[in-house]
């Protein structure tokens, strides 16, 4: 797949980049998807949420009211449940929500969001350009350039740039990341996504054949394991031939039949 390459001020330019079609082509796995973001969500989770229960309220241990007698319901503690600023039922206590995704699992996530931004038409590449100074002002005027105005853009940068993430920062609608810190989440939760012209590079090469070689190489299966030496077995006697015992053998015959021969005696 090819995309042009436009120029800051919004114009078509005659360079032509390539998407990896590992990366941007492939079929689009929503499950793979809901995986990676809800992943991704629950690791975010602090899980430092607490309630007392009824043995954790501080409260005095004495018994309300008699057992019998006063025509309601019998009541042994303050703490109970029942009353108001009791202890709660089942309430929530501090927990760890993250939980592992296999890394082929996450690598399909991301190459099925962004062909689902490619296949939408949803992705746009832009020469590498960078700011003197942090503007937020000159930055807002590239994106007008762009034709994206009003929509949720996430920004695709090869590597870090601090003028232009401090220029982008202030905006409600955009966010900024370098290429390596690419994730599912960020792309689906993007209207367009901006890449400058080496993000495109580096995303191709994390995400792409090159990567899936890589991993392959380094995988346990791929490793040859090497022949373990056997030591040669006798080889029978050919037919029409008797095969000699080993001397150990013969000495042992031997004893045997001395014993047995003692023994006749």
């Amino acid at each position: 797949m090819e995309l042009s390459v436009y120029n800051i001020e919004g114009k078509e330019t005659s360079k032509k980049i390539t998407l990896d079609d590992t990366v941007f082509g492939i079929e689009p796995n929503n499950h793979a998807i809901y995986l990676d973001v809800k992943q991704l969500l629950a690791n975010r989770r602090q899980g430092t949420h607490k309630a007392k229960q009824r043995g954790e309220v501080r409260y005095s241990t004495k018994k309300l009211k008699k057992q019998k007698g006063t025509g309601g319901a019998r009541a042994g503690s303050i703490k109970s449940p029942l009353f108001v600023g009791g202890g709660r039922v089942f309430g929530p206590v501090p927990r760890d929500y993250s939980h592992k995704l296999n890394k082929k699992q996450k690598m399909l996530a991301r190459r099925s969001a962004l062909s689902q931004k490619a296949l939408s038409s949803n992705i746009r590449v832009v020469e590498n350009f960078t700011l003197e100074a942090p503007k937020t002002k000159e930055f807002l005027k590239i994106w007008e350039n762009q034709q994206l105005s009003g929509k949720k853009l996430l920004i695709v940068l090869p590597e870090l740039n601090k003028n232009v993430y401090l220029s982008s920062r202030n905006l409600p609608n955009a966010k900024t990341i370098i290429a390596s810190d690419i994730n599912t989440y960020d792309i689906m939760n993007a209207n367009d996504l901006l890449f400058f012209e080496d993000a495109v590079d580096v995303v191709n090469r994390l995400l792409g054949a090159e990567a899936n070689e890589l991993e392959a190489t380094n995988s346990p299966q791929a490793i040859v394991e090497q022949p373990i030496s056997i030591a040669e077995a006798p080889q029978p006697a050919a037919s029409g031939e008797v095969q000699q015992p080993a001397a150990s053998g013969e000495a042992n015959s031997e004893q045997v039949n001395n014993e047995q021969e003692n023994s006749e005696q």
